[in-house]
């Protein structure tokens, strides 16, 4: 009947349309991702799947490794610092350069809220699987206060040590972690601390300077008090 040719012509307009949206829409997603790849920088490695949000800042690309499955939100700055003073110190006083190889890797899967600055003159690693919440700072240097009448600017870079924060941490929003630092892995920063020395695997820190109030009880299979 004709009712019934209505009815099959119109069910097919509307597969037809819902196929045209579909491929439009999946069209549009591989442009977007192929853009997307063009522009991100020449790191060390190729990573894949990498959702890298802008606003971002890389500095010397190559000296940075990054994993599969990383996202890391707006405002992020990765700087793997080679000289010191930098081009940005032109006409500075009178400053030593300072040389460095330094070295940013970021494992598998790792997230971060945004505004997260990681600054290496030698070795920051940041293993498989940590979250990071927004405005975190991790360093692996400090800048030079040998002279109270030269600005610290101008001061050589100091205090240099590898940083690694183990794998499957979760470092709350505002911390700090200077150089020198071991986070182990499975263990938990509270928000706003500054880290100035290592933390065991399996330990929730806070404070600052940040001290362990919690571990996890193999035997309780619970956190308890780290004094008991």
């Amino acid at each position: 009947s004709d009712t019934a040719r209505q009815r099959l012509v119109s069910s097919l307009r509307g597969r037809l349309r819902r196929w045209v949206a579909l491929r439009l829409a999946l069209l549009v997603r591989s442009v977007d991702e192929e853009v997307q790849r063009r522009a991100l920088p020449t790191f060390a490695n190729q990573p894949r799947n990498l959702r890298l949000e802008s606003p971002h800042r890389i500095v010397n690309a190559a000296a940075i490794t990054i994993g599969d499955d990383v996202s890391l939100g707006p405002g992020c700055l990765l700087n793997a610092i080679r000289r010191y003073p930098g081009p940005f110190m032109a006409g500075a006083p009178d400053v030593k350069p300072q040389t460095f190889e330094p070295s940013i890797r970021i494992g598998n899967r790792v997230s971060a809220t945004g505004y997260l600055t990681v600054g290496a003159v030698d070795s920051v690693v940041i293993e498989d699987d940590v979250l990071l919440a927004s405005h975190i700072y991790i360093g692996d240097n400090l800048h030079g206060t040998e002279r109270a009448d030269v600005p610290y600017k101008y001061q050589p870079l100091g205090r240099i040590a590898p940083v690694v924060i183990g794998r499957g941490s979760w470092i709350g929003e505002h911390v700090v972690i200077l150089p020198g630092v071991e986070i182990g892995d499975f263990s938990v920063v509270g928000a706003n601390s500054v880290v100035t020395a290592s933390i065991p695997p399996r330990s929730i820190a806070v404070g600052s300077p940040a001290r362990v109030v919690r571990r996890w009880s193999e035997e309780q299979s619970q956190w308890v008090r780290a004094e008991d």
